[in-house]
């Protein structure tokens, strides 16, 4: 049975047609999703596109959590129940949303960033990242002007201590990220927020690479095979 991906559109969003395509290209159906419509509609997982949702008023994600569709998304994903992907503007959207913890504020040069990025896999153990291994350097895309994570110092040790740091900048990161940090997971690895954008590298012809179909082919295997998130997949 072929799996179901939503993917939520929000008014401003900008990636969620290259989410689907993603999905798509992965193996999985792609479902769409209204911001305003408080029903999943059954998705066995969920990915929150980049964009500018709603305009990125107050601050980005701000107003997104508080959407119809969300109501259903929050109490699932906090469970560990359901697999949700949060890319740029979704991660944001995690944060406001208090799955992740954290928050997402201007770039350190103040200046919109839009490069190909080489990240550097810490954590195979989510429900989005078990077809990589620890310590592989893939290539994708970063492209936002508030991708600057930033937490207190104590729950920056304690993601670092549970191995929930999911992603780094290899290199040094460019927008000022504390610890170089790019993306980062919740407690049960079902829920996983990046920057970067691994939906514009999943085939030769349209990206810098085909490193980011992993993130997809990840949720695939979780979903099918039952790997286990917050466990070794390999």
């Amino acid at each position: 049975m072929t799996a179901r991906v939503g993917v939520v559109t929000f008014p401003g969003s900008l990636d969620d047609k290259d989410a689907a395509r993603a999905v798509r290209i992965a193996g999985a159906q792609p479902v769409p999703l209204w911001h305003d419509d408080a029903d999943l509609k059954g998705v066995d997982a969920v990915v929150l596109p980049g964009g500018f949702s709603y305009g990125d008023y107050l601050r980005c994600g701000a107003i997104a959590r508080f959407a119809p569709i969300m109501t259903e998304l929050v109490p699932a994903a906090r469970s560990g129940a359901l697999p949700v992907l949060g890319i740029c503007n979704g991660f944001q959207i995690l944060c406001e949303s208090h799955l992740l913890p954290g928050a997402l504020t201007r770039n350190e040069s103040l200046h919109f960033i839009n490069v190909e990025q080489r990240l550097r896999v810490e954590s195979a153990d989510t429900a989005w990242t078990n077809r990589y291994t620890a310590g592989e350097e893939v290539l994708v895309v970063l492209k936002s002007g508030e991708g600057r994570y930033t937490a207190a110092p104590e729950t920056l040790d304690e993601l670092e201590r549970t191995g929930r740091v999911v992603v780094r900048y290899a290199g040094g990161a460019p927008n000022g990220s504390e610890r170089g940090i790019a993306g980062i997971a919740n407690e049960h690895g079902n829920v996983v927020g990046l920057m970067p954008h691994p939906e514009h590298a999943v085939e030769a012809l349209t990206g810098p690479s085909e490193d980011g179909l992993g993130f997809f082919t990840s949720i695939l295997a979780h979903l099918a095979d039952g790997v286990p998130a917050g466990s070794s997949a390999r």
